[in-house]
């Protein structure tokens, strides 16, 4: 198994470029299902979850083909099954997003209840709810939701909560359901604009997205179309984190910095001089940071994504800072492994309490979930003498190649195997 090693105290220097969003690439993919014609993506990162999502597709029967350069084409012309096993689905939660392409086009689905990251429950009730509310017959059957209809209804769909996957699988169930679907207290993520605009490109008539409404007329079939995926503004964060903790200057390319407004907000109280062009971020630290207040909240608000690394960042501090979590309530896991390196923090229900310390140590930590991983991977590079970070397969799910890109900023760390750990 591999893990990473780190040996801290190396300012960040230098410019790396930030991949395609794994978040808007995954509901993508999972589109391709809608058309028969060939769906022709860009910029899809080389990530676990994406060569779980494809081989989902190819098990259905879809033909996947990745070039080198981050180009995958999805031809979804002779779907063979319409079933989402439970083997893949227990890996990631996002496999659920099958189940809205499935129903809407060929009236049928077989979808596993999802496994994924214990970082919280996550419900699909109002995934089913809204699917029922759109005509189709719902079960849970030995583990499995099993959905028919013979042609969705379009309705009026208010989801109980903000959901982001509960948006996108109703979006693209919708995209062909007769008659007109609204979708009230929708996600705005820019994922989620994302995906509709691939939709309308395909041929769906979509209005509102990046509302809390979206509103969207039904249509008979929908065609092949290319679209280039989103810059993954988590991993631009999770950068801007490093460079904080760690120090030094550095410059992220192919970054979308509209679409992170909360964060680099929080980051410039940090204490970050902040440079943004239209798809460029340049930012320095020169000074301990400053501890930073907030509650993690749907977007535009500071994204739960975002939590562990900012926490990271927080234990360096020259003071105290207060975080709420109001998204997962299991999203904390991390908090014991900072302690191992000799971070302040105090739990209390969803809120911590973080009290800076001049110097982190380095220890032997052990990642508990995608984004726990990247905030111990932040520790870490600011850490005096060595950090090995173990369980990096939850990094790998999000991040590509993440080692890679702090070695070309300078970073001292270095993917070995567990075996060659002397």
């Amino acid at each position: 198994m591999d893990i990473l090693r780190i040996t801290g105290g190396s300012r960040l220097h230098g410019e790396i470029s930030i991949s395609g969003a794994k978040n808007a690439a995954l509901p993508i993919l999972c589109a391709g299902l809608l058309t028969a014609d060939t769906v022709t993506l860009t910029n899809v990162p080389e990530l676990n979850d994406i060569a779980t999502t494809l081989k989902l597709l190819g098990q259905m029967g879809v033909r996947c083909t990745r070039e080198t350069d981050g180009t995958v084409h999805i031809t979804a012309n002779d779907v063979s099954t319409l079933e989402a096993p439970y083997e893949l689905v227990k890996t990631m939660r996002a496999s659920i997003l099958v189940l809205g392409p499935l129903l809407a086009r060929f009236g049928q689905a077989r979808v596993s209840l999802p496994g994924g990251c214990a970082i919280g429950q996550r419900p699909v009730d109002q995934h089913i709810h809204g699917l029922a509310a759109l005509g189709a017959d719902i079960s849970i059957e030995h583990g499995f939701v099993v959905a028919r209809a013979q042609r969705l209804k379009g309705a009026v769909i208010r989801t109980d909560m903000v959901t982001v996957t509960g948006t996108e699988n109703l979006l693209m169930a919708a995209v062909l359901a007769e008659g007109q679907t609204i979708l009230e207290n929708a996600a705005r993520e820019p994922e989620v604009v994302d995906l509709a605009e691939l939709l309308i490109k395909m041929g769906a008539q979509i209005q509102g997205h990046g509302t809390d409404r979206i509103v969207i007329e039904g249509v008979k079939s929908l065609h092949g179309a290319t679209h280039r995926v989103i810059p993954d503004r988590i991993e631009a964060g999770s950068f801007l984190c490093a460079v904080g903790a760690a120090g030094g200057d550095i410059t992220l390319r192919k970054v979308a910095p509209d679409t992170m407004g909360a964060t680099l907000s929080k980051l410039q109280e940090a204490g970050l001089t902040l440079t943004c062009g239209p798809d460029w971020i340049r930012a320095s630290m020169t000074q301990r940071p400053k501890p930073v207040d907030f509650r993690t909240h749907e977007y535009p608000g500071f994204a739960t994504d975002m939590q562990a690394q900012l926490m990271a960042l927080n234990a360096l501090a020259d003071g105290t800072s207060v975080i709420a979590e109001t998204i997962f309530e299991n999203r904390y896991m991390h908090v014991q492994e900072l302690l191992r390196l000799g971070a302040r923090i105090d739990i209390d229900g969803h809120t911590a309490v973080v009290r800076g310390v001049t110097k982190l140590s380095g220890a032997t930590v052990m990642a508990t979930d995608l984004r726990a991983s990247a905030s111990l991977v932040i520790a870490g590079l600011a850490a005096e003498g060595q950090t090995i970070v173990e369980r990096i397969y939850h990094l790998d799910r999000g991040y590509e190649r993440m080692e890679h890109k702090l070695r070309q900023l300078g970073a001292n760390i270095e993917r070995i195997s567990s075996k060659d750990l002397s």
